[in-house]
């Protein structure tokens, strides 16, 4: 970032960066412990990822009022205004990680207290570790402003989506085959749904590093497109 006249603003800067990565950080380790309450049927630990919720709506709200007092008091221009927005709008898309998170938890527990015989056996860990993936490395190019890394996290985006599809065709399969498997299937896929939205919303932080950095929109351009507008911009 650039350096500034006032020591103080780059340090509030820097607070607000790194308080989004603490944030980051936490929705990660909830997803993480939601998928392994649901992987061994850990109740507790499903409730503990329920309750912990509150702890990530917290943080949004706090940096959300840390931003807008930095707007009123800097009055930031140009790249320390893009960063601002950049927390703002990646704030928002982590919080809705934890509500995620706090999703497959909850259905993990309406599964595990449904005791469903002959429930659709299907594999999900690997989406969410492909999902994680690219929360990590959007969170990465965030943290070091890195605009390659964060257009490479966009090209993940495509495989987490395949990896949905294919979910769903083996849970519709399933229910064809097996009606009384239907009301556990619903709930599996809904998971895998939340799952691929946590991808959704690591590529929305993976853009937002892009405007940050580059001073240009690529929301709703394709990954081939935003690779040409960045090398454009070199």
């Amino acid at each position: 970032m650039n350096e500034h006249t006032s020591k103080n603003f780059d340090l509030e800067l820097e607070n607000l960066r790194t308080r989004v990565l603490q944030m980051g950080g936490l929705v990660e380790q909830q997803v993480r412990r939601a998928m392994e309450g649901l992987h061994e049927g850990d109740t507790a630990l499903l409730e503990a990822v329920i309750r912990d919720d509150n702890r990530v709506n917290q943080m949004e709200n706090e940096l959300d009022l840390a931003c807008n007092q930095v707007i009123a008091k800097r009055q930031p221009t140009a790249i320390d205004l893009r960063m601002i927005i950049t927390v703002l709008k990646s704030i928002s898309d982590l919080e809705r990680i934890g509500d995620k998170a706090r999703k497959i938890a909850r259905l993990g527990v309406v599964l595990h207290d449904q005791h469903t015989a002959g429930a659709p056996q299907v594999e999900l860990n690997h989406i969410a570790d492909l999902a994680l993936s690219m929360l990590r490395s959007a969170l990465d190019a965030f943290a070091r402003l890195d605009v390659s890394a964060a257009a490479e996290t966009l090209h993940l985006d495509e495989t987490v989506n395949t990896e949905y599809q294919a979910v769903v065709r083996q849970l519709i399969t399933y229910m064809m085959e097996d009606p009384r498997t239907i009301s556990s299937a619903l709930d599996i896929m809904a998971i895998a749904k939340a799952i691929e939205r946590v991808g959704d919303h690591a590529k929305n932080i993976s853009e937002y590093v892009i405007y940050m950095v580059k001073g240009f929109s690529v929301r709703h351009v394709s990954p081939r497109e935003i690779d040409e507008k960045i090398a454009a911009a070199s």
